[in-house]
């Protein structure tokens, strides 16, 4: 989990599952907007994003308001308890919720604590990227496997679903207790993974027992897999958010990462203005400026694929292709997600992935 930090500048409609749409120029924030956003002098972001990849933006936000930032990098679910709790107690704290936990951000959306705004950048976005112009797709990130390249021969990292089970079946001892995943239980966006594999793909509960069947652990994020595997203490670990896998590659020899040839899911890092927040116009701003051409092609630079129709640069459509393949499958934002949240769903699934993990089943 990320610390909280304040960084303080230095000057006082209906969803759509098509994508479609051509390139739109940036729209220059209104006068209006900006001179109340300054005026409030700061915003406050409750976020999953990991600074690494959130703080440039931040610093770009700062350089170009000169307002205050609040970030607090909580993690998924923290993000979701607390917009809840604070709403409850009538003490809204967070100007923008981003998350990767799609369907919490959906929940929030059904319980009526996202504002409605509509981006003058909203033209500029797939449809089903932006759910009434309260939850906003900032990025589409499909999960990769990870691996260390010190331990794991280039020849056995798997190019399937299917390879990845006969992997762990063929190799069950030399790979006990060395492999990981999101624990789906801790994380929001491990279970939205889990769930959207059980939906898309017709082996999850062969993967999981396999998992389960070579001691396979669990963590509440990418980055404590990723120390686990550079360490050597894990050797592969699968459902890792993609862009941090690829930046980790760059910035470790001994990691190396790789996409299913036959099908990645890809999730929608979402974003949007909470109910009653205390900074409303700053948090509109930041929103704007977060899908603005600038601001995606900042989080781009720091290996965050961007979501913009018609962006050209680092990570564009066509250079993501390129690293994953063809067979991306993204989740698109929607009702349906609030979904996942269904006690009955949630408890069927959990009783089926405890019995997968001991070999049950």
């Amino acid at each position: 989990m990320l610390n909280r930090r304040s960084l303080l500048a230095g000057a006082t409609g209906a969803a759509s599952m098509a994508f479609g749409g051509s390139a739109f120029p940036q729209t220059p924030a209104s006068g209006d907007l900006v001179e109340r956003a300054k005026k409030e002098g700061k915003v406050a972001i409750y976020t999953s994003t990991d600074e690494a990849q959130g703080l440039p933006l931040v610093e770009a936000f700062k350089q170009a308001y000169g307002i205050a930032v609040d970030y607090n990098g909580i993690g998924t679910t923290d993000v979701y308890n607390r917009v809840i709790s604070e709403a409850a107690a009538g003490q809204v704290g967070a100007d923008i919720a981003w998350t990767s936990s799609m369907d919490l951000q959906m929940a929030l959306a059904a319980k009526g604590l996202l504002d409605v705004y509509k981006s003058p950048e909203a033209a500029a976005f797939p449809a089903a990227s932006i759910y009434r112009d309260t939850v906003y797709g900032t990025s589409i990130e499909p999960v990769a496997m990870l691996y260390n390249k010190n331990l794991l021969k280039a020849d056995l990292v798997p190019t399937t679903r299917a390879g990845l089970v006969k992997l762990l079946q063929d190799h069950k001892a030399e790979l006990k207790g060395k492999v990981c995943s999101f624990d789906p239980e801790k994380s929001g966006v491990g279970f939205l993974l889990a769930v959207t594999d059980l939906r898309n793909t017709a082996n999850f509960w062969d993967l999981a027992k396999a998992f389960g069947a070579v001691d396979g652990k669990v963590y509440g994020s990418s980055g404590a897999m990723r120390e686990k595997i550079v360490s050597g203490e894990h050797v592969l670990g699968f459902n890792v958010i993609g862009s941090y896998a690829m930046q980790w590659a760059k910035e470790s020899p001994a990691v190396g990462f790789a996409f299913a040839s036959d099908y990645t899911s890809a999730f929608q890092r979402v974003a949007s203005v909470t109910k009653g927040a205390p900074h409303p116009a700053a948090g509109r701003l930041f929103l704007d400026f977060m899908l603005s051409e600038k601001g995606q092609g900042i989080l781009a630079g720091k290996g965050v694929p961007p979501l913009r129709t018609g962006y050209t640069g680092e990570l564009d459509a066509a250079a993501l292709g390129k690293i994953t393949g063809p067979n991306v499958k993204m989740i698109p934002v929607d009702e349906k997600l609030a979904d996942n949240l269904n006690p009955k769903i949630r408890a069927e699934f959990f009783q089926n992935w405890k019995k997968a993990m001991r070999g049950e089943g």
